[in-house]
């Protein structure tokens, strides 16, 4: 089946801009995808709005005619995967101090006032192909997304979440006086990342638009190496139709894999690469000493998890909130 005869679609999404009241806009977009069944998880702020969902063609497409005549998200763009089915178990509208956390309080940026220029995805194809010394590529993106796949030669940064990013500027003040281009997974990050440089005094700075996403639909993907980290079901996306690498490796046997998984040990729980032996071999754990541990979850295969479920595969006695979830429990999307 090509993927114009796909029947669901995923659809990556944000905009920034002022929400007077995000209660009332958590209930609208609540009532929307419901009505027309979709899943996922929204995010909805004074600040913007950021989702994921997942649903039949029809019921999407009827999504984005009715978020681009809304009049707070003009000019919103989607980045839409064709899939074979939903990509997540039950909808999610929740209400949050930020769209993307960077946690800054009163130092925060805006990015609907100044955010770093926009470079298009063939644009930044061309200039990967022959990258100037000068110009410096950051990823923005958390250390687990980044290990899947990355752009060569890409500055990244050791963090395990987007609101550590501040922490690390002192770490690369002396590239102030570089072109410094950054990009994510969607372009959320980067809208926040690259006014966080301006303002902390970077002189020149881009970012990719629509970021790997994008790139990956208007440029093939050309040179990005490995897959995308994407943050519902699918856990990594393929991005690269050109020269595709896989540079993951499995935590246990440094074995070439794209595979992530939570560990099995619910008191554990770690996000990690790990191959298919590896995982059978030690049922979805990430030791020996979590394999023998007793809060283990069974394995099956997939490495999700019902919330709710104890070591022996039993519901908790509370059965308000077992759902399926994706392999990570965070906000960070687009």
């Amino acid at each position: 089946m090509s993927t114009s005869e796909l029947p669901y679609q995923v659809l990556l999404y944000y905009r920034y801009t002022h929400i007077e009241d995000p209660e009332a806009m958590r209930q609208e977009q609540f009532d929307f995808c419901s009505k027309h069944r979709l899943l996922g998880r929204i995010l909805v702020a004074q600040e913007g709005i950021n989702g994921t969902v997942s649903g039949l063609k029809q019921d999407t497409e009827s999504y984005i005619a009715y978020m681009k005549q809304h009049p707070l998200f003009q000019g919103i763009e989607f980045k839409i995967d064709p899939f074979e089915h939903h990509t997540f178990n039950k909808l999610h509208v929740r209400v949050k101090s930020e769209i993307v956390r960077l946690g800054l309080g009163e130092r925060d940026v805006d990015p609907t006032q100044e955010t770093g220029k926009y470079i298009e995805p063939l644009e930044f194809r061309d200039l990967l192909r022959n990258k100037p010394e000068d110009v410096i590529i950051l990823d923005a993106r958390s250390r687990y997304e980044f290990e899947v796949g990355k752009f060569p030669d890409a500055l990244t940064l050791d963090i395990e979440n987007f609101r550590e990013l501040p922490e690390q500027l002192e770490a690369i003040s002396h590239l102030k006086d570089k072109t410094v281009i950054t990009y994510c997974t969607g372009g959320i990050k980067c809208e926040k990342a690259s006014a966080l440089l301006m303002k902390e005094g970077f002189k020149n700075v881009f970012q990719l638009h629509g970021g790997i996403v994008r790139y990956g639909h208007e440029a093939d993907g050309e040179n990005f190496e490995g897959a995308c980290y994407v943050f519902d079901q699918r856990v990594v996306a393929p991005v690269n139709k050109v020269n595709p690498k896989v540079i993951g490796k499995c935590a246990l046997c440094a074995t070439p894999t794209e595979r992530m998984i939570n560990c099995a040990n619910t008191q554990c729980n770690k996000h990690f690469l790990i191959c298919a032996t590896c995982a059978d071999q030690l049922e979805g754990c990430c030791s020996t000493e979590c394999l023998s541990s007793e809060t283990r979850r069974i394995w099956d295969g997939k490495g999700y998890y019902l919330r709710g479920v104890n070591s022996k595969n039993y519901y908790s006695k509370d059965h308000s909130d077992l759902h399926q979830v994706t392999l990570r429990e965070t906000q960070e999307q687009a």
